[in-house]
This record gives C-alpha cells, sequence and structure tokens, in this order.
C-alpha cells in the first residue's frame, strides 16, 4: 500500500509505503518529478506539482524503504520503479510530494484567518468558491476544517481570481475536497457571487 503523510490533504504529504503490514518511508537521494507523478497517479491525486525532500513534510517513523528511487514516471506502481532496497539516510531525509489534485483552503480579506472570502488553492492557483450551494453544511465543514469552530454568517463578495470552484456537501465531512465538487465549469457557477464566511 502506498500514503502520503503530514500534509494537508491526502494529496499532499510524505511518502510512506506499507511492507508486511508496516509503514515505512522513501529517502529523498534523487527523487524527483517523475518519481512523484507516479506516486500522484497510483493514489489518483493527478499529477506532481512540487516533490520535497528533507522530510519537508515532518519525519516519518519505520524502516527506510526506498532510497536512488528511478521511476521513469509511466510505472503503474512506485514499487515497480528501479530502487535501492539498502540505504544510507535517516528520516530526516524523507521524500515527499504535492499533487495537483491537492486542495487546501484560506479566508482572505477578514479580521482574523476565521472570517473572509474562501479561497481555495488547487492546480497551482488560488481560485474561489461559487456561493449557488454555499448553504449550512458546507461553510459548517470549511470552519471545522480550520479549526474555526461554527459559521456565523455567509456574506458574498466578486468573482476576482480565475478559477471557480464548487462544493456540494450532503453530509459532515472532515474537509471540502471528500464533499463532491466541479472546478471551473459554468453551469454551476451561473449568476453565483464568491463565497464567504465569518466562522465563531
Amino acid at each position: 500500500a502506498l500514503r502520503l503523510a503530514g500534509g494537508r490533504s491526502r494529496c499532499e504529504g510524505r511518502v510512506e509505503l506499507e511492507l508486511a503490514g508496516t509503514w515505512g518511508t522513501v529517502c529523498d537521494d534523487s527523487w524527483d518529478l517523475a518519481d512523484g507523478h507516479v506516486v500522484c497517479r497510483q493514489l489518483r491525486c493527478g499529477r506532481a506539482l512540487r516533490v520535497r525532500g528533507d522530510a519537508a513534510f515532518g519525519r516519518g517513523t519505520g524502516t527506510i524503504l526506498r532510497d536512488e528511487v528511478a521511476c521513469q514516471g509511466h510505472e503503474q506502481h512506485l514499487w515497480d520503479c528501479p530502487a535501492e532496497l539498502e540505504h544510507d539516510c535517516s528520516h530526516k531525509e524523507d521524500a515527499g510530494v504535492v499533487c495537483s489534485e491537492h486542495q487546501e483552503w484560506r479566508l482572505s480579506g477578514g479580521q482574523d484567518g476565521c472570517a473572509g472570502r474562501v479561497e481555495v488553492f488547487f492546480h497551482g492557483l488560488w481560485n474561489m468558491v461559487c456561493d449557488s450551494s454555499w448553504y449550512q453544511l458546507e461553510p459548517r465543514v470549511l470552519c471545522h476544517s480550520l479549526g474555526c469552530g461554527e459559521p456565523l454568517q455567509h456574506p458574498s463578495f466578486d468573482h476576482t481570481l480565475p478559477g471557480k470552484m464548487f462544493y456540494l456537501c450532503e453530509s459532515p465531512q472532515p474537509s471540502l475536497a471528500h464533499c463532491r465538487w466541479i472546478y471551473n465549469k459554468s453551469a454551476p457557477c451561473y449568476q453565483s457571487r464568491a463565497a464567504g464566511v465569518v466562522c465563531s
């Protein structure tokens, strides 16, 4: 099995592999975008935007399972890539990746980080969120995921950023990325404004 740990979504973090029931890490020696692409594709997280070394997502634990990974970029699984199984690394060299499907959120222009216009980082850009389905559950999921309590108000703003994201949550979720979402399609955002929220 394969996962990303220590990031802000399941599509960003330290690369971890499971072998015989225990999780281990990958050393950052010769870790590059081709290796990252294989990880992101295997996790259905799109493609690699950035690869990180030096335990950028924190130091892992357990065994270091791969060193000198040398993917071409087309492999189905990370363990199909040539690599050294012996290593001379420590966990301060754990490899990580940020994939294109990674989403993170911020509130901008408010009194603090818990109020303002909702912006989502996706495909390497900050984008706005359409308020056409910004009802009760969506702001609640966002406020909770930011550690900002409960939503008090839902102000609207003008669209001024290039991209538009539409979210529809049918039940409470750990983040908006776990709800249904559509990126840059005009229909769900037709006549919408940019969503905002003031959390408690």
